[in-house]
């Protein structure tokens, strides 16, 4: 129990109220700017199809997937998901998430080297994120501080990962408010509108990188001490 509830505990507090506070914003933010339609009438998943034949991607299929922003873009299969919140949606909100996922799918197709690094780290983050706890837990059992160390090791892949994921999603982003402005699909305030959500949106990244780090510190004080 010591392992769990001493006194660098806090670290674990601060990191959740980072993440419940960057999720609670980008939530109300999209709200927000889901009550204001763009006044073209364009709607997500149409924008998303002009981003794409503007960049040359006529490989890229968008489908609608089930939840609320549970947007994605698919790599592997060239699959741009756009969620129900967004899909045929005319809010400034669901036109910038929609011209974010195609920003993605424009690194793809240019070959965009942080992309390539992520989806490179894909094995080993699963890998830490599968076996880091059960090590470490295991290591508390049984009094090793090896196993420990080696679930800590493991959990620092994840924490990489997450490090290699903010100048993807940050690129994604600046390259999506570009698109909406220079072929003039958003205007004006809805070019606000629409940088306020996707600024929002990659700030949960911050924060998960922000809290996992967290984590990672607690993990390795704790190692340390118990190896003492």
């Amino acid at each position: 129990m010591y392992f769990y509830w001493d006194s660098t505990y806090f670290l674990v507090l601060i990191g959740a109220v980072i993440s419940l506070f960057a999720s609670w914003r980008v939530k109300s933010t999209f709200n927000k700017f889901s009550r204001t339609a763009n006044m073209r009438g364009l709607t997500a998943d149409g924008v998303a199809t002009t981003i794409l034949r503007l960049s040359g991607i006529t490989d890229v299929r968008i489908e609608r997937i089930r939840g609320d922003l549970t947007d994605h873009y698919d790599p592997k299969n060239k699959v741009l998901h756009l969620s129900d919140s967004v899909y045929s949606k005319t809010s400034v909100a669901a036109l910038g998430v929609a011209a974010h996922e195609c920003g993605h799918a424009i690194q793809h197709h240019t070959h965009y080297a942080p992309l390539k690094l992520r989806s490179a780290s894909v094995p080993m983050a699963n890998i830490g994120s599968t076996l880091s706890w059960p090590l470490i837990l295991l290591g508390i059992v049984l009094g090793s501080t090896g196993l420990a160390q080696a679930g800590v090791f493991l959990f620092s892949f994840v924490v990489l990962f997450q490090l290699i994921t903010l100048p993807v999603e940050f690129n994604a982003s600046r390259r999506a408010m570009a698109v909406l402005e220079q072929a003039n699909l958003l205007q004006g305030d809805e070019l606000t509108g629409a940088r306020k959500v996707l600024s929002a949106a990659a700030m949960t990244y911050v924060a998960a990188v922000a809290s996992s780090i967290l984590q990672l510190l607690r993990l390795v004080l704790l190692t340390r001490r118990n190896n003492r």
